[in-house]
């Protein structure tokens, strides 16, 4: 339904750079997405499309947003992109925006849903961003940093950073294939250290990492075979890990990948409905199972070392990494008014507010001076700002300018989600 525009006594549209704006969005079919159904990708996508969708094929990410890489789209405006219509419309991202930022929206907005593990990898900063894209523009799309944020809408499981010192100290005296691979005076090093010395605890990790990622292929076959193989043995005496049964897991999907045996080196993270994890640049990850809500820098920027069939780049990976050691921070968000739940991580580029609204309640998102996107993941309501009113349901994407305020009122139980710029960035003097 078209959102209906209020007109004033006087005849004049209310600011129409205040309407919100129903967008189209891109879909990526990667081979890790979940398939047909099964994926809240697939779901959202047969809700926000006006063309038939193949339940056959992998849907796994959904991207809201600016990047050229894949572009929302205005619907009912044949052709136009969020993009260009900002370009004609800039003043609709706030005066502190376009100052910052230019006149593009500077974070990017996406719904995932992971079937099988993504591959280790990492963002650059901006300084190696720029390098990486002059150098390798059909691998590095873009020349910007990108920080995310992942808030999980099911279960989540991650791969993110490396963990403790002591916890690596104990991998390394019970993973011996680890050894095998780096050479027992190399992976001695870890003992000889205190973890109150960051710089040499950082220069042992960066050592070993790189050297176990940069076996070749034939030994880390062997390698990984061995591991199988003792880990299935064991299985028959003991109860393995959660680590180990995840490592057995991630070798079924990528057999003889050095991506298995680094598993062991990163946090296990699980995520309940509901909690976050902030990714700063040059930190490993790995997403491998769930569904969740993601933000980031408006970047596509990914550097790859296993667990994958895509290009890999290890030497950059390895060189660029913080080597900064222990659990990453997991926010569960902060209640701002009645139904609304903020995650603010440390970037400027974006926040997200989580809107649960029970049938027949009603709520406001006040006016912000930056640009905002919405998406509808669950039920019916109707929407309403001084320059249009529309209801909304499952599926529904929606622009919305700076200086808007929204209010909205549920006809059934409605999860909302909000993409905005981060308020801290916007409250600053």
């Amino acid at each position: 339904m078209e959102i209906a525009t209020v007109f004033k006594a006087n005849g004049g549209c209310e600011s129409d750079r205040r309407r919100l704006r129903r967008l189209r969005c891109s879909v990526k079919d990667y081979a890790w997405g979940k398939i047909g159904s099964d994926s809240l990708v697939y779901r959202v996508h047969a809700a926000n499309s006006d063309r038939q969708i193949d339940p056959t094929r992998p849907y796994a990410e959904l991207w809201m947003g600016t990047h050229e890489s894949g572009p929302s789209y205005l619907e009912g405006d044949d052709g136009v992109t969020l993009r260009s219509w900002i370009a004609e419309n800039p003043e609709s991202l706030g005066d502190r925006v376009l100052e910052k930022w230019g006149c593009d929206l500077p974070f990017l907005f996406k719904v995932l849903s992971v079937g099988r593990a993504l591959s280790i990898q990492s963002h650059p900063d901006k300084n190696l961003a720029k390098k990486l894209h002059k150098a390798h523009p059909n691998l590095y799309k873009d020349d910007n940093h990108k920080p995310e944020m992942a808030l999980a809408y099911t279960q989540f499981e991650a791969l993110c950073g490396f963990i403790p010192l002591q916890e690596l100290k104990s991998v390394i005296r019970a993973i011996p294939e680890i050894e095998e691979l780096v050479g027992s005076e190399e992976a001695n090093q870890v003992f000889c250290i205190s973890e109150h010395d960051e710089e040499k605890v950082k220069s042992a990790v960066r050592t070993i990492f790189t050297l176990l990622m940069s076996a070749g292929p034939d030994t880390t076959k062997q390698i990984v075979s061995k591991l199988k193989h003792r880990l299935h043995m064991e299985s028959q005496e003991r109860h393995l890990t959660d680590k180990e049964r995840l490592v057995l897991k991630l070798e079924k999907q990528y057999p003889d990948d050095i991506g298995v045996i680094s598993a062991f080196f990163f946090n296990y993270v699980k995520l309940n409905p509901g909690e976050a994890l902030y990714l700063g640049a040059n930190e490993p990850h790995a997403y491998l199972f769930g569904e969740c809500i993601e933000v980031m820098a408006t970047s596509d920027n990914v550097v790859r070392a296993g667990l994958t069939p895509k290009p890999l780049d290890i030497q950059t990976l390895c060189s660029m990494l913080s080597y900064k050691l222990g659990f990453p921070e997991i926010l569960k968000g902060i209640r701002i008014r009645p139904y609304i739940t903020r995650y603010l991580p440390p970037f400027e580029e974006f926040e997200v507010d989580l809107c649960d609204l029970p049938c027949g309640a009603s709520t406001v998102f006040p006016s912000v001076p930056g640009p905002s996107l919405l998406l509808v993941l669950q039920g019916e309501g109707r929407m309403s700002t001084d320059a249009s009113a529309d209801e909304v349901s499952m599926g529904d994407v929606l622009f919305v300018p700076a200086d808007t305020e929204i209010h909205l009122k549920s006809s059934s139980d409605l999860k909302l989600y909000r993409a905005g710029i981060n308020s801290r960035f916007l409250d600053s003097p």
